[in-house]
């Protein structure tokens, strides 16, 4: 297998990578439709590319600005090209990959075969390189820890341009800096981790209509320890005793008797036709969806057996659902609320949430395991709740709200997904960004690795 390339996919080529507003010059664009002006520079050759590059940049599917570039002129190397397997152990699970490689093509290529990544997002669009700067996590965190849990080596273009290479014990510092560190230690060219064996390409779905907050944080409490995977879809408009109703659901890899014979179908996927306008999403049609939504669980409690693409990528249906929050854009709030604070802490959250309004029907609940060892990988244990919100002029005032009861609980945000957290806000929440930003000095004093991201959190000059 050393040497394939799985290539871009029908799915990849329906994605809008580059937007182009009406005005002047080319942009780039995050995922909730936040644009800032520069190019891609594409070749297939991304290790030659990277050299004298301020940021990489993969499939764009981070929320805000870590992926834009600082500046028009800054030099961004677009990595999906590099999309090579480069080697598999079939009796360990080990591969090594280019950094471009697609969640996607990884999926389809070794689920067959009885692999899949130890970790996934909400999103098969996304590249193993993305997956090693963000840290993601996912329905397991609370058994399987984060992605970087599961790497074993990094190949890295460094500020000055030296390639090296870094395991957790060779370049340490390096390596477990890299790990959530959003880019900005170094490009990541390949990448080396563990697969996990699954024994069918099923899952084995339970989920149980919660009636309120209190209801749900039980609900997460009891299924943790008996369930590899779970997570809750939250109705966050809901108020007094139906605060935080909603839907919680478990899943584990389904055993070869109890699933169907047949791999699971690729379902098709949709594009929206048009744009929706800036009000559609508005505290009217959410409330009306999130009502729907939740009754639609007409049982207490379903058990089954569901392909993974509808449990793991509900939103992947709809390679461009972006577009309903409008040209505005929306945002998306993560935090992750600590243990020690309590379900008291969570609840008072929820009500603080429902109050300041930023209406939307996507919220999510789950249990988070304990902090990883990535330098700003973001869960540590307790509850991870996200929310999107349409971007407008109340949304910085809501972050800032939100942000400052995160701080007095203990807790933080993702920076993947962020958009409006202030600088002060992040380092009062932030006890390793010293520690972070000391061995970035060690990598690149002349911070010459840089995103929007870095300029508005860090102050990186431009």
């Amino acid at each position: 297998m050393a040497g394939e390339s799985n290539g871009p996919g029908t799915e990849l080529k329906a994605l809008n990578l580059v937007h182009n507003p009406a005005h002047s010059g080319p942009q780039l664009a995050a995922w909730g439709r936040l644009s800032a002006p520069g190019t891609e520079l594409v070749s297939e050759n991304f290790e030659q590319l990277t050299r004298g590059a301020r940021l990489s940049r993969g499939l764009g599917r981070s929320y805000g600005d870590s992926s834009l570039p600082a500046t028009a002129t800054d030099k961004v190397a677009a990595s999906r090209n590099a999309d090579r397997i480069l080697q598999f152990d079939n009796e360990t699970g080990v591969i090594r990959v280019e950094a471009g490689v697609c969640l996607a093509d990884l999926n389809r290529i070794f689920m067959p075969r009885g692999w899949f990544t130890p970790v996934t997002p909400g999103t098969k669009f996304v590249t193993v390189g993305g997956m090693v700067g963000s840290d993601i996590h996912g329905k397991n965190h609370h058994v399987a820890g984060c992605f970087g849990a599961h790497v074993r080596e990094l190949k890295i273009r460094l500020a000055s341009d030296d390639i090296v290479s870094c395991t957790p014990t060779i370049l340490s510092e390096l390596f477990y800096g890299s790990i959530g560190g959003m880019g900005l230690l170094g490009h990541i060219l390949e990448v080396e981790f563990a697969l996990q064996r699954i024994p069918s390409a099923w899952v084995w779905m339970q989920s149980e209509r919660m009636p309120d907050i209190d209801s749900f944080l039980e609900g997460l409490g009891r299924t943790a320890p008996l369930w590899p995977m779970t997570m809750g879809w939250i109705d966050c408009l809901s108020r007094g005793r139906s605060l935080g109703r909603g839907h919680l659901i478990a899943g584990r890899w389904a055993e070869p008797n109890e699933a169907p014979s047949a791999q699971p179908a690729s379902k098709p996927m949709f594009t929206l036709p048009f744009e929706l306008p800036n009000l559609a999403v508005n505290p009217l049609t959410v409330s009306a969806f999130n009502m729907a939504y939740y009754h639609k669980h007409y049982r207490q409690k379903i058990q089954k057996v569901v392909s993974p693409e509808p449990f793991f990528y509900p939103l992947d249906a709809v390679l461009d659902w972006n577009k309903v929050y409008g040209p505005r854009g929306f945002t998306q709030y993560q935090c992750v609320v600590p243990r020690a604070a309590g379900a008291p802490a969570v609840r008072e959250f929820m009500d603080l949430l429902t109050k300041l309004g930023g209406a939307s029907p996507l919220c999510v609940i789950k249990d988070c395991g304990p902090q990883g060892h990535g330098m700003l990988s973001f869960p540590l244990e307790g509850t991870s709740i996200a929310v999107d919100m349409a971007v407008s002029a109340a949304t910085q005032r809501i972050v800032d709200r939100l942000n400052e009861f995160v701080i007095a609980a203990g807790g933080r945000i993702y920076l993947t997904k962020d958009r409006f957290t202030r600088p002060e806000h992040f380092a009062a929440m932030e006890p390793r960004l010293d520690a972070f930003l000391a061995v970035r000095e060690k990598f690149d004093p002349q911070r010459r690795l840089r995103s929007a991201q870095s300029v508005r959190l860090f102050g990186d000059p431009v």
